[in-house]
């Protein structure tokens, strides 16, 4: 007899959403996390005395349903109001998103806009339910395959011929060409892009992904909207983890695998249990990884477990990280010009050209001459991350290499450290005088502090060719893998990274299979 029923490598929110349906449905489950805290980015920690904070700092599609499932709110978990986004200018002259409203622009880019906000809505809708389903291999003919793939045919043809065509068109157009086509405010172009480029590894001018990155953060509740939980992101987290107990599921934290334990047999290569890194082994009839696919499969399962061909293309997966983390103690709430209260998603990024030459910069190896990213200040949400009447910046700041050229050394983070503060200061201009601390994680830190392939946010490169039925390859795209009793729930499946929570779901059903 096993010792488990189920082992769950990796405590971040997909592995906890994993392991608490499993427990749920009576499984004896057993979650291992390196790290000495579960949540994995989302995990909050303390990087100066008093003041805490997270890789990630807001929710713009965590799951209702896993959140009902679960009942999240029985542990504490709060969802959050949606926040404004808001293009930050110099002068002042701020554009303000929210919902279908807009405010900053002029008429003509005012009517564009709720048309264009009705337009992506209506096809976020399609793609919606799709999000907490396995989507099936492409000539799979099971009942269940083909009913999802005619639901999915049906809902595409109730878009209508005009709309779906539209859909189609613009599925792959690089978002520099659509914000052209309907915009004229450099700033609006900017803030519309956003979402379809953040934590990936694309530019405005990229032909590929972007739109589908715009809708599926468009699935969550508020529409896309960003928003934090009432006792911030640590309290989805503490309520995933309650969760998980409650069901009556075991998690260790400070507890390393060193490598999934592989055994041989007729029927071929099955997974039976993993070896801690102290060369404990703990056996289970399933195994399911929580890590990002490199990671699992050439790391913890070994190449001389795979087949050549299926090995390559998990090593040809782009995963590199693109975001670096800015966290800074601040004495006060910064004042940034024109703006009454800095409580909603901010985002300095003024001009396509500008995300698209701070681009340019990190294609090459090099460090952006003129950053851009998205702030936010979480205390105003949450007090308890700052000591009394002090607060927390949390920035994500785009178009920073994992593999910096020459390396990255203290002078460069202090280079790029200085750079970011010096942008943000031209919004803010008295920020320099709150600063009490200041702390820059690159994705070459985010790769190492949290054991994720490249730093990347998503695990996986949110592409045409590692998306639902490919994500993250064929063969791995189902939540199963080439050896048996093998499953993955990470970022790096489908629908994707953010805190979303779809891909620990669709894993648990698909294991409860």
């Amino acid at each position: 007899m096993t010792d488990y029923d189920a082992i769950v490598i990796g405590a971040g929110h997909n592995g906890l959403i994993c392991a608490a349906y499993l427990a749920r449905s009576g499984k004896r489950v057993l979650v291992l996390e390196a790290s000495d805290s579960v949540g994995g980015l989302a995990a909050t920690r303390e990087f100066h005395p008093g003041f805490r904070t997270s890789v990630a700092h807001a929710i713009s599609q965590f799951s209702a349903k896993i959140a009902r499932d679960l009942d999240l709110s029985t542990h504490g978990y709060t969802p959050g109001e949606a926040m404004a986004t808001v293009g930050l200018d110099e002068a002042g002259n701020h554009v303000i998103l929210k919902g279908s409203t807009v405010s900053g622009v002029g008429p003509d880019d005012t009517a564009e806009f709720i048309a264009f906000r009705r337009m992506m809505q209506r096809y976020s809708d399609v793609l919606k339910p799709f999000s907490l389903k396995t989507i099936p291999h492409i000539g799979k003919n099971s009942f269940s395959d083909i009913a999802t793939f005619a639901q999915m045919g049906l809902k595409l043809r109730l878009l209508g011929k005009e709309d779906m065509q539209e859909l189609l068109r613009i599925m792959a157009l690089p978002a520099r060409d659509l914000m052209d086509e309907k915009f004229d405010s450099g700033l609006l172009k900017s803030l519309l892009s956003w979402d379809g480029l953040i934590g990936s590894k694309q530019a405005p001018r990229s032909p590929n992904h972007t739109v589908l990155s715009m809708l599926y953060r468009m699935i969550g509740d508020h529409g896309g909207d960003p928003a934090i939980p009432a006792g911030g992101i640590d309290s989805l987290i503490s309520a995933l983890a309650e969760a998980v107990m409650a069901a009556g599921a075991e998690i260790r934290t400070s507890t390393p695998v060193e490598r999934i334990k592989i055994d041989g047999g007729e029927k071929g290569l099955s997974a039976t249990g993993v070896v801690l890194a102290d060369g404990k082994i703990i056996t289970a009839e399933k195994i399911i990884s929580a890590a990002d696919p490199k990671r699992t499969f050439l790391d913890l399962v070994g190449v001389d477990n795979l087949e050549i061909g299926f090995t390559n293309r998990i090593q040809r997966l782009h995963s590199d990280g693109y975001v670096a983390k800015l966290h800074l103690a601040l004495s006060g709430l910064p004042d940034f010009t024109g703006l009454e209260s800095p409580d909603g998603r901010m985002i300095i990024a003024p001009e396509l050209d500008v995300i698209e030459f701070a681009y340019d910069d990190a294609k090459y190896g090099g460090l952006p001459e003129h950053p851009v990213m998205e702030i936010v200040i979480p205390t105003l949400k949450n007090a308890s991350l700052a000591p009394d009447g002090q607060h927390v910046l949390s920035a994500h700041v785009m178009y920073v290499p994992h593999d910096l050229k020459g390396g990255w050394t203290a002078a460069a983070r202090d280079q790029l450290c200085e750079r970011v503060i010096d942008t943000i200061a031209r919004y803010a201009p008295g920020i320099r005088q709150q600063i009490l601390h200041q702390e820059l994680l690159t994705p070459y830190d985010i790769a190492q502090s949290y054991n994720v392939t490249g730093g990347h946010w998503h695990h996986v490169e949110f592409t045409l060719f590692q998306m639902m039925m490919m994500r993250p390859t064929y063969e791995a795209a189902q939540y199963t893998t080439p050896i048996s009793g093998l499953y993955l729930a990470s970022a790096g499946c489908h629908p994707g990274g953010g805190l979303m929570g779809g891909p620990g779901h669709n894993a648990a059903h698909e294991i409860l299979k």
